[in-house]
């Protein structure tokens, strides 16, 4: 073989062995601590296991933060391809393909320390004013309980405030993002509340790729390849300990 047509192979072997990055992808989020956030470490426990999933599979991305309908509405629009921190919403199917859960968020409801309120269904709380964060599916029984007084907020942070200052009665979150907030939080507010025991609900936690992304349903089998095989080789194990789950 001429030397020129050996270094052609060469190169050729050399390029083949690298990872084969088919697109750089553009996710998004809002801010959801611990969850996914640009000030945390690989921008959060759920952004840290998507990036690596889909690095695994062959793709490179970009993270950027923008609230939370934003994220929805560009994915929708085909401005980003790949919705970090989505639960699953018959709606939003017709913005993009969700893949399967990676991550269980549990929901429960958060009270005064000096409220009496007892949670075993829904029914029991239709008298009480509840804060809820604007844009947020929490469950099916809970989004289509007309019954029930949401009132919409922008954030949990706001919703904690409105209940200790008497404003509402309820609020409702993730357990880890709540602890994650209320240890930011003055001790007055801190000491003011408390969890109900029950959850409301333990919802899947998904990415959802634009369906404006040609290559929607392969980046979606691709990633739920990858956490498979991370759950298998301990990978993923790892970065919930690296984040402190």
């Amino acid at each position: 073989m001429p030397r020129c047509s050996r270094a052609v192979a060469l190169i050729g072997m050399l390029l083949l062995a690298q990872p084969a990055f088919a697109q750089r992808l553009r996710l998004v989020a809002d801010a959801w601590p611990p969850f996914t956030d640009a000030t945390l470490i690989n921008g959060g426990l759920a952004t840290d296991i998507v990036s690596t999933a889909l690095a695994r599979a062959g793709y490179a991305s970009d993270f950027e933060q923008v609230p939370w309908a934003r994220a929805l509405m560009g994915v929708g629009d085909g401005r980003y391809d790949v919705l970090v921190n989505a639960w699953y919403d018959d709606a939003r199917t017709h913005l993009g393909q969700f893949s399967a859960k990676y991550l269980i968020n549990r929901l429960v409801f958060i009270k005064r320390r000096d409220d009496p309120i007892e949670f075993q269904n829904l029914e029991q709380l239709h008298d009480y004013p509840i804060a809820v964060v604007r844009g947020y599916a929490y469950s099916a029984a809970f989004d289509q309980d007309t019954l029930l007084q949401k009132i919409p907020v922008h954030n949990f942070a706001m919703a904690v405030r409105m209940l200790v200052a008497r404003r509402v009665r309820l609020t409702v979150e993730d357990e880890y993002v709540a602890r994650y907030y209320l240890a930011q939080e003055s001790p007055r507010v801190r000491n003011s509340v408390e969890f109900l025991p029950q959850s409301l609900s333990e919802n899947s936690l998904h990415i959802l790729v634009s369906l404006k992304n040609p290559e929607h349903e392969q980046i979606v089998a691709s990633f739920d390849r990858e956490i498979a095989k991370m759950k298998t080789d301990g990978s993923y194990a790892r970065l919930m300990k690296q984040h402190g789950m």
